[in-house]
């Protein structure tokens, strides 16, 4: 391989890991505010769970992401689980604002028991995993094929270049979710902002969905153009700075 395709190798796992890392950020935000309403002690093991369920669902995508492409309901059904959950979310905040209390008035209303928690973390980790492999993908095949060997129907020098990029983003993924839990005690308001993410990135699988070849509503290009990108990721910082700034305000106004 000569030092050309080495250079463009190397730039493109850079982004790659960056990408990844973004979206790893996203995902830990995401276990961290579904766990947060369970005891400490389990919310170490739901947090465990759910990393571990991160790590498998990602390898799964990564070895299966050509039949993922080729597959557009599964895509649909990742865009419309991760709507859900922050539509959910957002308005049940806004229904019931403050503290939840039940129809009496008197007891704290109870989050999910243990195990629902994990199961609603493993089926976030999905979506975010067929998220995460598609963006790797879309990175990926931009590059010159290296050697004659395939691994899931990808060049093998591609594949290696999304198996670090996922690698690396998961070992983010490690060390922020527990971070991400501490943050949100010290500014609930968070919270909105890490739906309103999930919400966007639901959106951005609802935009790969509706350019599908086999689904045609946009064009297939569309996803991967400058424009949409620009979009997409002035979109997710505005939301992840917002929500800091506004939280950063309300701690304010507090210890006032």
């Amino acid at each position: 391989m000569d030092t050309a395709i080495l250079l463009e190798y190397g730039w493109v796992l850079l982004v790659l890991v960056g990408l990844e890392g973004l979206l790893a950020a996203d995902n830990a935000v995401v276990m961290a505010v579904m766990v947060k309403h369970l005891p400490k002690a389990q919310q170490k093991k739901a947090l465990f769970y759910g990393l571990l369920g991160a790590f498998v669902f990602r390898f799964l995508a990564l070895f299966m992401i050509t039949f993922l492409v080729n597959i557009w309901q599964v895509q649909a059904l990742g865009a419309a689980y991760l709507l859900f959950i922050s539509i959910k979310h957002i308005y049940d905040q806004r229904k019931s604002p403050g503290p939840h209390i039940d129809v009496e008035g008197m007891e704290p209303k109870k989050g999910s028991g243990f195990w629902m928690t994990v199961l609603k973390v493993e089926l976030a980790d999905i979506a975010f995993a067929i998220d995460s492999m598609l963006a790797a993908v879309a990175i990926a095949v931009t590059l010159p094929y290296w050697g004659t060997y395939e691994i899931g129907g990808i060049n093998g020098g591609q594949f290696a270049v999304m198996f670090l990029g996922g690698i690396i983003g998961l070992i983010i993924m490690r060390f922020a979710a527990h971070k991400f839990v501490q943050l949100l005690e010290k500014m609930p308001t968070l919270e909105t902002a890490a739906f309103l993410i999930v919400g966007w990135v639901g959106v951005k699988l609802t935009v790969m969905t509706l350019s599908h070849p086999n689904v045609g509503v946009l064009d297939e290009h569309f996803p991967h153009s400058t424009p949409w990108k620009l979009t997409f990721w002035i979109v997710l910082l505005a939301i992840a700075i917002g929500g800091y700034l506004l939280g950063v305000a309300k701690q304010k106004k507090e210890a006032k």
